[in-house]
């Protein structure tokens, strides 16, 4: 039988805004799911600023620990999108005009509008490979391993469909949820134990406040529907031991 293929990335969300708390990172959520549909397993999710020497040192740690890194933010015209330039600098590549992004965005301006700010998102690394944009016109790129995205949540998310045919994932990770009417130092030992029994199942608890209510929501995730539907099992048959509520959510 054939061993498995783990396929696995980081998400390097840069921005100073999202630091501040000023916008509200929606996607790491976004990205998340996704990969997690396609079979890749999200590693690691770091949020830096706007800073060259921190986007190169950054980058440079993720793509050789992971199969992918995907930036968001730093892409677009103003001063501190930097992200394409660190990029570069990361790759030791040259920072240059990519014509064919030029003449996307200069085919999706007006004439005349197509200024000087705008075209500083047609400045990328050398070589790069475009991610089209059905939303906004301006392309992200990517290099080798590394796929930068835009920041702004709706843009990037309709960029992900041209993403597909370049990633390849592994497994895609199946997931369960069953919600307890319980506390989880209740149910802690018996977690534990189950977990060390099903090893290819990985268990997570996150406690929720509904209708006034304490539970705990117990979540299994594996890449085979068989090992769930097993340590659903054992959790039910402990959950009925104990005389746990099980709720609907």
């Amino acid at each position: 039988m054939s061993k498995k293929i783990k396929v696995n990335a980081a998400i390097l969300i840069i921005g100073n805004e999202i630091l501040s708390g000023r916008t509200q990172d929606t996607n790491t959520s976004t990205l998340a799911i996704w990969l997690n549909s396609i079979g890749v397993k999200v590693n690691e999710v770091r949020v830096i600023p706007d800073i060259e020497r921190k986007i190169i040192d950054t980058l440079n740690v993720l793509r050789k620990e992971n199969n992918y890194v995907f930036t968001t933010g730093g892409i677009g015209p103003t001063h501190d999108d930097i992200t394409a330039q660190s990029v570069s600098k990361a790759f030791g590549r040259k920072y240059k005009i990519h014509k064919e992004a030029f003449k996307i965005l200069e085919a999706y301006y007006q004439p005349g509008e197509f200024n000087e700010g705008r075209q500083r998102m047609v400045w990328m690394p050398e070589n790069a490979e475009l991610i089209l944009n059905p939303t906004s016109g301006a392309p992200g790129f990517n290099v080798e391993n590394v796929f930068c995205l835009p920041g702004v949540p709706s843009i990037m998310k309709s960029m992900l469909g041209g993403l597909k045919n370049k990633i390849v994932g592994g497994e895609p990770i199946l997931s369960q949820t069953i919600s307890l009417r319980t506390v989880e130092s209740e149910i802690a030992n018996s977690l534990t134990e189950i977990q060390d029994q099903n090893k290819d199942v990985e268990i997570g608890s996150y406690p929720f406040f509904h209708a006034g209510k304490l539970g705990v929501s117990i979540v299994l995730r594996s890449e085979e529907q068989s090992k769930i539907d097993d340590c659903n099992s054992q959790i039910l048959k402990f959950v009925n031991e104990k005389k746990i509520e099980v709720v609907d959510r």
